[in-house]
């Protein structure tokens, strides 16, 4: 009587073979490449969404301000900076216009001094609305590192007006026939079209949108 023999009642049981995949066992899937094993899902256990950034993430966070965004930002300093000269040349010119008044009553030419009125409320008015469109762009561009959405619909109404006057006065310089009138019209409606096309790139959207900590 032999131990080898399967048959021998005083022998070791046989060995059983392993159990077939899927058979009273639940089966777990291989993790995907590239996400280290703190980070991988357990049985039993709901699956964390990815954090944004991560490499194994879905949507990556830019860590950077994209390049076209940068471009925007420094157009809107220069903008305002035009804006600033304008404001303080209307301002001048309703200083002039308010001495012209001035000077029309002590002369007694009433019909002078009301149109020198006019003019110094005119210029005035203008110099308050190139002030207020300065503090506006420059606002903006200084918002553009850590605003959200309302930066970023705000600079697109912004740059598309600004494109719009830039488009209408590049008309009216080309009427005109002289060069002069039609570089910066034409200029006004690049800065206005990449102020308005930048924020609206998949880029600048993905910039706008990042969590903030």
């Amino acid at each position: 009587m032999s131990f080898g023999d399967p048959n021998n009642p005083y022998g070791p049981p046989p060995q059983q073979p392993p159990p077939a995949p899927g058979y009273g066992y639940p089966q777990q899937a291989p993790p995907p490449p590239g996400i280290p094993p703190q980070h991988q899902a357990y049985p039993g256990y709901p699956q964390q969404p990815a954090y944004p950034g991560y490499p194994g993430g879905n949507n990556m966070v830019p860590q950077s301000m994209p390049g076209l965004l940068v471009t925007a930002r420094v157009f809107l300093f220069i903008i305002s900076a035009v804006q600033i000269i304008g404001a303080l040349a209307f301002l001048y010119f309703a200083a002039f216009a308010s001495d012209v008044s001035d000077g029309a009553d002590e002369l007694g030419f009433s019909t002078g001094s009301d149109g020198a009125d006019m003019a110094a409320g005119v210029f005035g008015v203008f110099a308050l609305l190139a002030a207020a469109l300065a503090t506006l762009s420059i606002t903006l561009g200084v918002k553009f590192g850590r605003g959200g959405q309302g930066i970023r619909i705000t600079t697109v109404i912004y740059g598309a007006l600004g494109a719009i006057v830039g488009l209408v006065s590049l008309f009216v310089g080309l009427d005109s026939g002289f060069a002069s009138a039609v570089i910066g019209p034409l200029l006004w409606l690049i800065f206005g079209g990449i102020i308005a096309a930048a924020p609206v790139t998949p880029s600048g959207t993905a910039w706008f949108a990042r969590p903030r900590y």
